[in-house]
């Protein structure tokens, strides 16, 4: 256990989701004194729910483009540090509300440093945003944290534009604080059961017996297990809150260049390492625009904090499987993923520290 956070008070909005309750799930193995401010889990089954979170938790049903709650929230648990990952984050659901997804993804965020602008309690906030936040002309070069911001659909723009909410209410109104983004790749593992990605859909396909149909099968994406960029995102805390005028900036957490693979090849490593094995179809037909390509630099992070990726697509890939057959067999799921946890932690020990 990484003793920097027993005891902190950490306020997760969106902590429901499938990367809010992976790290809802650490900072309670940590000791840290935990409240979520959440939707309901969008997707059922659901992480949130299969592995009892309410019950270690300050638990707080609020949408973030509320204003008022959420200041209220934030305000009546007094947190030491806020990771802000609320978002509607699926691009095919981006194209059908796209005025949902601006209001959640843009002004969440608004409200979500408003509300840590009127808190005397907050230290460090990490806004979590998108590889896709990134202007993408597809050269083939991977993205540094320097480079411009874009999006070519309404989700990939409104993370865009949540990193330059952040970069503005940072230098106008809380430059005392360590108020960070952090950008991550494609990130898989157990309990993502959200729509149009990869591994959740196959896994529902299995499951209920359906065709698994594979659509842009040589896209290239970053690859990574969810453990990973949120080991980055607990560093990138603890860095601001020894120092928030170097680390307050924007971050990328992605795989090493050899990880970044076609989405054909993740498929034939998820087959691997199914029991049963399964068939699948491809499609080329695209329902909406999908780069072809992305792929993240993140030499500042291995530099300045000392991050780097531990798995390999292969690593990843099998923990990721472990977790849904441990689920199809109906084994205890709290008990499974904090194991992983576990055992995720002992192989950065020697290499990084948490």
């Amino acid at each position: 256990m990484n003793e920097f956070w027993k005891g902190k008070r950490v306020f997760i909005t969106g902590h429901t989701g499938f990367k809010g309750s992976w790290l809802a799930l650490w900072l309670i193995n940590q000791c840290a004194q935990v409240a979520g401010y959440s939707l309901e889990a969008p997707f059922k089954p659901n992480l949130f729910e299969l592995a009892n979170i309410e019950t270690a938790i300050t638990h707080i049903h609020g949408d973030v483009r509320d204003i008022d709650a959420l200041k209220k929230a934030v305000n009546s648990f007094k947190p030491d540090i806020v990771f802000h990952m609320a978002a509607q984050s699926l691009v095919r659901i981006s194209y059908e509300t796209p005025v949902e997804t601006f209001a959640t993804n843009v002004m969440g965020t608004i409200n979500a440093l408003d509300a840590i602008r009127s808190s005397d309690s907050v230290k460090v906030c990490v806004n979590i945003t998108s590889d896709k936040c990134y202007e993408n002309p597809e050269s083939g070069r991977a993205f540094i944290e320097t480079d411009p911001m874009g999006g070519y659909d309404p989700y990939s723009c409104s993370k865009g534009c949540s990193e330059l909410v952040t970069a503005a209410y940072r230098r106008s109104f809380l430059q005392d604080r360590g108020i960070a983004t952090a950008r991550a790749g494609n990130v898989i593992g157990g309990g993502d059961w959200s729509g149009d990605r990869l591994i959740p859909d196959i896994v529902r396909a299995i499951l209920n017996n359906k065709e698994i149909i594979i659509r842009n099968p040589h896209s290239i994406r970053p690859w990574q297990h969810v453990l990973e960029p949120l080991r980055g995102y607990l560093m990138l805390a603890e860095a601001l809150w020894n120092d928030n005028k170097t680390f307050s900036q924007g971050w990328n957490f992605g795989p090493d260049d050899q990880d970044c693979v076609q989405v054909i090849e993740v498929v034939k490593l998820i087959q691997a390492n199914w029991i049963e094995g399964f068939d699948f179809t491809i499609t080329d037909e695209k329902a909406f625009h999908e780069a072809n390509l992305l792929k993240l630099d993140c030499s500042l992070a291995k530099s300045q904090l000392g991050w780097m990726p531990i798995f390999s697509i292969n690593d990843a890939v099998q923990y990721t499987v472990e977790w849904f057959k441990a689920y199809k067999n109906n084994q205890n799921m709290l008990e499974f993923s904090l194991n992983q946890i576990d055992a995720y932690e002992k192989k950065t020990k020697g290499i990084i520290q948490v």
